[in-house]
C-alpha cells in the first residue's frame, strides 16, 4: 500500500503532532518498569496465553488457528451503556462479559455441533443463524450482529478462494514472518484494515491484524509455522483500555480542552470502568 505509514510509524507521526496527547517520558519508564518486572516471571512467555483464559484453545494445530481467526475477526465492539444492562454468554457454568462473551459463544457453538470455525460454513452462514451462535443469556443482545454477520461471509469466502479454507495456509505463506503475515492479513481481508488520513499522512492501527498475528503467535507457542523471527516488531495494539492504563500510569498526558470533553461533554471517567468516547481526530491521536 503506497504511501501508507505502518503501525510504528503512523504512532511516530501522530506524536510528533499531536494537540492533545503527550507522552510523557517519566511515565513511560514507570511503564517501563513495571513490564520488566514482569518480563521475569511467567505472565509474558509466550506459553502464557494458553494458560490467560479457560476459554483459549488449548491445542497448537490447525483447529486451534481457525479458532483465533474467526475470534480476532470478530474482536470488536464490545461495550455497553452500563454494566448493568450488557451481553452476556453462559459456558461451562459460568458467565462471560466483552470479548469473552463472544469466545463462549464460538466454543458453546462447536459443542452444540455447529461449525462456526470452518470457512466453508461460515462463508454461507445465515444472519440468522448468526444471532442464534452469538445469542446473548440478557435482553442485550451482542452488538452489531449484522455486520459480524457480513464479515464472516466475507472473511470465508476469501479464505476459501485464497487459503484453501483455513487461515493455517494463510499462516504458511507468512515464511515464518510476522510482518510479513500482518501485511497478507490486511491486504486479503477488508475488514481487517483500520486505515485514515491524519494531518495530510495516510496512517494505519492494524489492531485486530496485529492481535491475530500476536495470538496465531501464541497458540502455536512460538514453535513450527509460528515461529515468527520478527515477532517484536509487532506493535502495542489500540485497544480503547490502553489510554486509560497510561493516562493512570503517568505515561499519557492529555490536554485541558480533551479533559474537559472527556469528563464533562462525554461523561467519562478516564480512569474507571468505562470505555473512552472522542470526536473523530481526538480518538486518532489517543490510539
Amino acid at each position: 500500500m503506497d504511501g501508507l505509514l505502518t503501525p510504528r510509524e503512523s504512532a511516530e507521526f501522530i506524536a510528533e503532532n499531536s494537540r492533545d496527547v503527550f507522552i510523557d517520558g517519566g511515565g513511560v519508564r514507570r511503564v517501563a518498569e513495571l513490564l520488566l518486572a514482569k518480563a521475569a516471571g511467567p505472565e509474558l512467555r509466550v506459553g502464557a496465553w494458553k494458560a490467560l483464559h479457560e476459554l483459549n484453545p488449548k491445542a497448537a494445530d490447525e483447529a486451534a488457528v481457525n479458532w483465533v481467526f474467526v475470534t480476532d475477526t470478530l474482536n470488536f465492539s464490545f461495550w455497553s451503556e452500563s454494566d448493568e444492562h450488557r451481553c452476556l454468554v453462559g459456558y461451562g457454568g459460568k458467565t462471560y462479559s466483552g470479548y469473552w462473551s463472544l469466545c463462549a459463544a464460538v466454543n458453546r457453538a462447536l459443542d452444540e455441533g455447529i461449525p462456526i470455525t470452518s470457512a466453508s460454513y461460515y462463508a454461507t452462514v445465515t444472519l440468522d443463524e448468526v444471532r442464534h451462535i452469538l445469542r446473548s443469556d440478557t435482553d442485550v443482545p451482542m452488538p452489531l450482529i449484522e455486520e459480524r454477520h457480513r464479515i464472516l461471509n466475507e472473511t470465508g469466502k476469501i479464505l476459501l478462494e485464497k487459503f484453501e479454507g483455513s487461515f493455517l495456509n494463510c499462516v504458511r505463506k507468512s515464511d515464518k514472518s510476522a510482518q510479513k503475515l500482518l501485511h497478507l492479513v490486511v491486504e486479503s481481508f477488508p475488514s481487517y484494515r483500520d486505515v485514515t488520513q491524519f494531518e495530510g499522512k495516510r496512517i494505519s492501527f492494524y489492531k485486530r491484524a496485529q492481535i491475530l498475528v500476536a495470538d496465531t503467535w501464541s497458540v502455536l507457542e512460538g514453535k513450527g509455522d509460528g515461529c515468527f523471527k520478527d515477532i517484536s516488531r509487532i506493535t502495542m495494539f489500540a485497544d480503547y483500555r490502553l489510554p486509560q492504563v497510561l493516562v493512570y500510569l503517568g505515561a499519557l498526558k492529555y490536554s485541558d480542552e480533551l479533559l474537559e470533553k472527556l469528563l464533562k461533554v462525554w461523561n467519562i471517567d478516564i480512569v474507571g470502568n468505562h470505555t473512552i468516547w472522542t470526536s473523530s481526530f481526538q480518538s486518532l491521536i489517543i490510539k
